[in-house]
């Protein structure tokens, strides 16, 4: 059975949200799914599973610190443990899934696409086959100026329930691509 871990930082609940989502399609193609925030995730070691998916709100174009501090231990425990290659060559069978989710209230996706690529560059070092990089557009909580006078319009609500159907739905083609 293909196992999967999914290590998810949510302040407002947008990015749980999407987690869940990816946790139901992984396991509707009976992948076996842990599920954990950054601290929990401490001690998990990411060479054990067939797919890693992180994801993060982007505050400031960055992943929220904990996620940020949890890829660096892990890139400095690889790097110490001798993991880390010159031209990072892909360790078969290892794969990871980054999302991102955002508001992106003064420039749209482009305030999310640092955050994404930033976590995506550890996994890139750590020889991981990146099979998604995705960008989920969500409401900004605690203000609705943010939720919708910006570039992206009225994110209220989102995402969307038929937005989680169809990243529920993605997750399970990934599964289906592991077997």
């Amino acid at each position: 059975m293909k196992s999967a871990l999914i290590v998810y930082f949510s302040s407002t609940g947008n990015t749980q949200k999407v987690a869940l989502a990816i946790k139901e399609g992984l396991e509707k193609e009976s992948v076996a799914v842990d599920l954990k925030t950054p601290q929990e995730a401490a001690d998990a070691d990411f060479d054990g599973y067939d797919l890693i998916c992180v994801g993060s709100p982007s505050i400031e174009w960055q992943p929220a610190k904990p996620m940020a501090d949890l890829l660096k231990a892990k890139l400095n425990l690889y790097r110490s443990q001798g993991k880390i290659k010159p031209c990072a060559p892909k360790v078969p069978g290892q794969n990871a899934l980054v999302f991102v989710t955002y508001s992106g209230p003064h420039t749209g996706i482009e305030e999310a696409t640092p955050a994404g690529k930033t976590m995506r560059q550890y996994f890139e070092h750590f020889g991981f086959t990146v099979v998604g990089e995705w960008y989920i557009p969500s409401e900004f909580h605690g203000r609705l100026d943010m939720s919708t006078l910006g570039r992206l319009g009225d994110l209220r609500g989102k995402p969307s329930a038929d937005e989680l159907a169809k990243i529920k739905k993605d997750a399970e083609q990934i599964a289906k691509s592991l077997l």
